[in-house]
């Protein structure tokens, strides 16, 4: 029997993705390892990679130094609305730009497009100034109120509506149906993983959104996750197994999201490239 000739190509290929996935894995790794040590283990030299006794007291210990709980309700809240809104509002506007044509459609888009090369923070004073004005300063909807609708998110949708067959609009208008009938019955069903992949994308911005909560509020009752973490770090000594605990329960949704829905979230984006 002939020996099989072994591709070595695919051998590096295979021993680099390797190497890619340890160093992806290892900072969450160390995440897990250091929420389990004692202040003492944290912080010694040279480094203790794994703690002689887990204390899992770390976790416990969270969410009496600050109100961790409500915090994760602000949060889960806050990334609910925000995604719920910006897929139906984008995925409107979406078809709009993709399916329908009406004077200065491009302009209009091409407008659009043009707050994505300005810098996000530069938005942060006019929508503070917005809050202000509305009253809602250290109130929940002040989280998700500026994030309600997003340019990106609209252009990625476009791209999916422009890639749908004519032929469908075609026989949905034979049949009778008008615009919105087209869009919520027909294209809305058919872009599920462009839905998808923006649903996740808007999620973990969302979910791991700093500054902003930490502008509009103050107190600690009305906080997300990311900004309330900050709340775990002393001004002369930090308890990091403690802080990185919390990390490790702030991030756990996330994962486990993208763990379930990690399929159609990878077909969009594939899909998006190939479309675009």
């Amino acid at each position: 029997m002939k020996s099989k000739k072994v591709n070595w190509g695919h051998v590096i290929v295979f021993i680099i993705l390797i190497l890619c996935m340890i160093v992806t894995l290892l900072p969450f790794v160390w995440m897990i390892l250091t929420s389990l040590k004692t202040q003492a283990e944290s912080i010694c030299i040279p480094l203790k990679i794994f703690p002689e006794k887990p204390l899992f007291s770390n976790y416990a210990a969270v969410f009496t130094k600050i109100p961790f709980a409500k915090m994760y309700l602000n949060t889960a809240v806050t990334a609910t609305v925000i995604v719920v809104v910006q897929l139906i509002l984008c995925s409107m506007a979406a078809y709009a730009f993709g399916r329908i044509k009406f004077p200065g459609r491009n302009i209009i888009f091409g407008t659009l497009l043009a707050v994505l090369m300005v810098p996000s923070s530069f938005f942060i004073l006019p929508q503070y100034l917005m809050i202000q004005k509305m009253g809602l300063l250290n109130t929940i909807p002040a989280l998700f109120i500026p994030g309600l609708f997003s340019a990106f998110g609209t252009f990625l949708m476009r791209q999916f509506f422009m890639a749908l067959p004519n032929e469908l609009e075609d026989a949905a208008r034979i049949d009778g149906c008008n615009h919105f009938m087209i869009f919520s019955r027909i294209m809305f069903p058919l872009v599920k993983p462009g839905l998808v992949a923006l649903a996740i994308l808007t999620l973990r911005s969302a979910w791991n959104d700093l500054m902003w909560p930490m502008i509009v509020n103050t107190s600690p009752e009305k906080m997300t996750l990311s900004a309330g973490l900050s709340y775990l770090q002393g001004q002369y000594a930090t308890d990091y197994p403690v802080m990185i605990a919390g990390a490790v329960l702030a991030v756990l949704p996330l994962l486990i999201l993208f763990a379930l829905f990690q399929k159609q979230f990878i077909e969009g984006i594939a899909l998006q490239g190939i479309k675009g």
